[in-house]
C-alpha cells in the first residue's frame, strides 16, 4: 500500500480513495492513513464521548477516515478511506461512484457539456482491497469490473489488492469457487493478474510498482493476488485448527514473514539482528506508551440512553422557475441540430408536446426535463442513470435523441445555451447493485449535483438492497455521512404481474426513521418538477425515494398547468378542489395512480346521479415519510362534518403504505371519526399475474372505497 501510494504521490496524484475488507483495516488506517494510535485506541476502549457519536454510531472496523500520505521524496497525497459495512465487497462500486464525482468534478465544463469521458489524466486512484473467498465469491465484483470501461463510469483504472489469506472465514478454496485462482474472474475484462508470494516483500513491492505504471499507462484495472496465509483464525480470539488443522499445522510452524525478511537483510549486511531486535522494542514500546495513556482516561459515564437530535423535515423550499425560463428549456428539449434526422414517432410525439405547451399545461416527462434544465441554467450538475433511462422504459422521457439516419446521439440538455451545469445521461450495465453502489457514493461527494438512479421497474431495487440497507438508509446514522441521492421506481398495479407492479414501499417505510429519507409519490408533473428541484435547494441532505408512474406517464391528469411550474413548491399533501367542503362525510386518503382513479370513479357516480358522490372528498398523500402529519391534519380540520376516512391503496393490506400509516392516522383524527381501510387481500406476492383478475380487484377497490 505504501509503495503505491508512493508512486501516486511521486506522479502527482491528487489524492487515493481506499476500499477494503475488515481484517487488516486498522493497520492501513494507522500506517497508510495517518489515523494516530491513540484515536484507535480510544475506539476500543470505549472513551469516547457519547455526544460526539453521529446517530448510533458503528464498530471501529466499519469506519472510514481521512489522511494524507509523505513519500520518502517528501511528496504528498490526499488519502481516504471509505466506510463500509459488513456486507462483504458492497463498498466495491461506492468507492468508484467517489471517485467518479471526484473526477467529473475536476473535469466539469464552464459551458454545461458532459465532462469528458476521455480525459488525459485521472488525477484520482481507487484502490480496493478484498479477500480471496469474497472476490471470487460476490457477484458485485464481477459487476464493478464490468462498469470499468464504460462510458459515464470510468475512473481511469483501479488497483485491486486481493489478500489472499487461502480460506474464507472457515471455508477451504476448494468450497468457495470452481476456478483456479480466485482473481480469475478479473479475465472478464482482460485486467493483468499478478501472483506475487506474501513472504517476499521485495517482490510485493515490484508487483505494486507494475501495478501503478499499467494504471497510469492504460487507465485500466489491474489485480495483484498476494498469496499469503492468515495467521490466526477469523480473530485473535478464534481457532482455525477446527476446520483446517494441516493447514495450521503448517503455519505454525512456518517463520514470520518479519523473521524471514530480517535474515535476508542480515545476510546482506544491510541491518545488524540487533538494529533489528531494537526497532521492533521502540515500535512495541511506542504501542504499549499510547495504550497506557488512554487507559488512564475515565471511561464516561452514561446517565439513561444517549439520543442525538434528530434533523427536523422543514418546508419544502420556494421552487419556481421563470415562465421565459422554462419555455426556453420545453422548446430546446425538441430541437435538434441542422441536418439531424429526428425519428418520424418522435417528430410526432415533439409537435404534439409544442401544442401541449402552447395550450399552457406541462406533461410528466416535459415537467421533469423542465427541472433537470433548469438546475444546469442555475449551475446545478444533473446526472440520471439506470437500465434504458435515455429513452425511458415507457418509451416518455427521450433525453438523447438519436440521428435516424446515422445513429449519432444528440443531448438537448447538454446543449442548453448559458447553461453553467452540466447533464449527464446514461444507460447503466444490467445490474442494480453495483449500479446503484456507485451512484451512491457519487452522491457522498458530489454536493452540488441533482444524481438519480432509475429502475427499469420498481421491483428491480431488491437486486440493489445491501446498498439501500446499508448505505443509503444508514449511513448517517452510522457514520455522519451524508447523501443526496434521487431513486427513482416505477410503480402502479396495470395487470403486469407480481414482478412489475410494487415498488416496495412498505420496505422503505420500515427502514424509516430519523428524518434519514424522503418517500414521496407524486401525482403530478408540478409536483414532480418541485421535488425534483427541492432535493438540491433543501437545507437537511437526505436520500429521496420516488414511486413514479407507469401507465399515468401521458395521462392528462397529471398534467399540471404552465403556472405552477412558476411559482410555489413541492406540496406533501393536496386538497381535493373538486370536493365541498361542508357536503363532504366521506374523506377518502390515497397515493400515486389509484388516488386519481378513485376520483374519476367518484365522478362517474356524479354524472350518474349518485348523491352520495357529493359527500365524498379524495385527499392524496404525496409524501409519505417524513410523514406530514400537522399539513394532513391542517387539511382535514377544512372538513367539519366528515365522520369517517378510509385509506386506500392499490397493494395487499400487509404491504403498501397501510401498516405505516394506520398508527398516524388514528393520531391526527382521534375520536373525531373513524378508520377504515381498503386494500387487496392479503398476499405472499404484491399482485396478480392475470389482467383480468387484476382489474376486477382494482374495481373492488374504488368501489368498496368509493360507493
Amino acid at each position: 500500500m505504501r509503495e503505491i501510494l508512493t508512486a501516486a504521490a511521486d506522479a502527482n496524484l491528487k489524492e487515493a480513495v481506499i476500499g477494503m475488507a475488515h481484517r487488516g483495516r486498522l493497520n492501513v488506517l494507522a500506517n497508510v492513513v495517518g489515523k494516530s494510535y491513540n484515536d484507535i485506541f480510544s475506539e476500543f476502549e470505549g472513551n469516547l464521548d457519547p455526544e460526539s457519536v453521529q446517530g448510533s454510531g458503528d464498530v471501529k472496523y466499519h469506519k472510514g477516515a481521512h489522511g494524507g500520505f509523505k513519500s520518502p521524496t517528501g511528496s504528498k497525497i490526499a488519502v481516504s478511506m471509505a466506510s463500509n459495512p459488513s456486507h462483504l465487497e458492497a463498498v466495491s462500486p461506492v468507492v468508484e461512484g467517489i471517485v467518479r464525482a471526484k473526477q467529473d468534478l475536476v473535469m466539469e465544463p464552464s459551458d454545461g457539456t458532459n465532462p469528458s469521458d476521455s480525459p488525459t489524466q485521472f488525477p484520482y486512484l481507487p484502490i480496493l482491497l478484498h479477500g480471496d473467498a469474497a472476490f471470487a465469491g460476490q457477484g458485485v465484483v464481477a459487476e464493478t469490473l464490468n462498469l470499468s470501461q464504460l462510458s459515464g463510469y470510468r475512473v481511469g483504472g483501479t488497483i485491486h489488492v486481493v489478500i489472499n489469506n487461502q480460506v474464507g472465514f472457515t471455508t477451504a478454496p476448494e468450497s468457495a469457487r470452481s476456478s483456479f485462482y480466485p482473481t480469475d474472474v478479473a479475465k472478464m475484462i482482460q485486467a493483468p493478474i499478478i501472483h506475487v508470494n506474501g513472504d517476499d516483500p521485495e517482490a510485493c513491492l515490484r508487483a505494486a510498482r507494475l501495478a501503478f505504471e499499467y494504471r497510469e499507462t492504460f487507465n485500466r484495472d489491474i489485480v495483484i493476488d498476494l498469496v499469503c496465509y492468515r495467521l490466526h483464525g477469523h480473530n485473535e480470539g478464534d481457532d482455525p485448527s477446527y476446520t483446517q488443522p494441516v493447514m495450521y499445522r503448517i503455519i505454525d510452524a512456518k517463520r514470520s514473514v518479519r523473521k524471514i525478511y530480517t535474515e535476508a537483510l542480515v545476510r546482506r549486511g544491510e541491518l545488524t539482528m540487533e538494529q533489528a531486535e531494537t526497532t521492533l522494542d521502540d515500535f512495541n514500546g511506542r504501542l504499549q506508551q499510547v495504550l497506557d495513556e488512554v487507559r488512564t482516561i475515565p471511561v464516561p459515564v452514561l446517565h439513561g440512553v444517549p439520543v442525538a437530535e434528530i434533523p427536523r423535515d422543514v418546508p419544502a423550499p420556494p421552487t419556481g422557475v421563470p415562465e421565459s425560463t422554462l419555455l426556453a428549456i420545453a422548446k430546446a428539449t425538441t430541437t435538434a441540430p441542422e441536418g439531424f434526422t429526428v425519428h418520424p414517432k418522435l417528430e410526432r410525439q415533439f409537435a404534439q408536446r409544442a401544442t401541449m405547451v402552447e395550450g399552457g399545461e406541462i406533461d410528466w416527462a416535459l415537467g421533469e426535463a423542465l427541472a433537470f434544465g433548469s438546475l444546469i441554467l442555475e449551475g446545478t450538475n444533473v446526472r440520471l442513470t439506470g437500465q434504458d433511462s435515455r429513452r425511458g422504459t415507457f418509451s416518455h422521457r427521450h433525453s438523447a435523441l438519436f440521428d435516424y439516419e446515422t445513429g449519432e446521439q444528440f443531448i438537448p440538455l447538454s446543449n442548453l445555451d448559458n447553461a453553467t451545469g452540466f447533464f449527464v445521461v446514461r444507460d447503466s450495465l444490467l445490474s442494480e447493485y453495483a449500479a446503484l453502489g456507485f451512484e451512491y457514493g457519487y452522491s457522498v461527494e458530489a454536493k452540488n449535483t441533482l444524481i438519480a438512479w432509475e429502475a427499469q421497474f420498481g421491483d428491480f431495487m431488491n437486486g440493489a438492497e445491501i446498498i439501500i440497507d446499508n448505505f443509503l438508509v444508514a449511513a448517517e446514522d452510522k457514520w455522519g455521512q451524508l447523501s443526496s441521492l434521487v431513486m427513482l421506481l416505477p410503480h402502479g398495479y396495470e395487470g403486469q404481474g407480481a414482478e412489475h407492479s410494487s415498488g416496495r414501499i412498505e420496505r422503505f417505510l420500515s427502514l424509516s426513521a430519523r428524518n434519514n429519507l424522503r418517500i414521496t409519490q407524486p401525482t403530478t408533473a408540478a409536483q414532480y418538477f418541485h421535488l425534483l428541484r427541492s432535493q438540491v435547494r433543501r437545507e437537511h441532505t437526505t436520500p429521496l425515494i420516488v414511486f413514479t408512474p407507469k401507465s399515468l406517464l401521458r395521462a392528462t391528469v397529471t398534467r399540471s398547468p404552465l403556472q405552477e411550474f412558476v411559482e410555489g413548491s413541492f406540496h406533501t399533501v393536496l386538497d381535493d378542489s373538486n370536493a365541498k367542503a361542508k357536503k363532504v362525510t366521506h374523506i377518502v386518503i390515497a397515493s400515486g395512480k389509484v388516488a386519481h382513479e378513485a376520483a374519476a370513479k367518484r365522478e362517474a357516480l356524479r354524472e350518474s346521479g349518485a348523491e352520495g358522490a357529493n359527500h365524498t372528498a379524495i385527499v392524496r398523500l404525496e409524501q409519505m415519510y417524513p410523514f406530514p402529519a400537522e399539513d394532513l391534519e391542517a387539511l382535514l380540520e377544512g372538513y367539519p362534518n366528515a365522520t369517517d376516512v378510509v385509506w386506500l391503496q392499490e397493494e395487499p393490506e400487509n404491504m403498501g403504505a397501510w401498516p405505516f400509516v394506520q398508527r398516524r392516522l388514528q393520531a391526527i383524527i382521534g375520536k373525531k371519526q373513524k378508520l377504515t381501510y381498503v386494500a387487496r387481500a392479503e398476499s405472499a406476492t404484491p399482485a396478480t399475474g392475470s389482467g383480468l383478475i387484476n382489474a376486477a380487484e382494482q374495481a373492488d377497490l374504488l368501489t368498496r372505497a368509493i360507493g
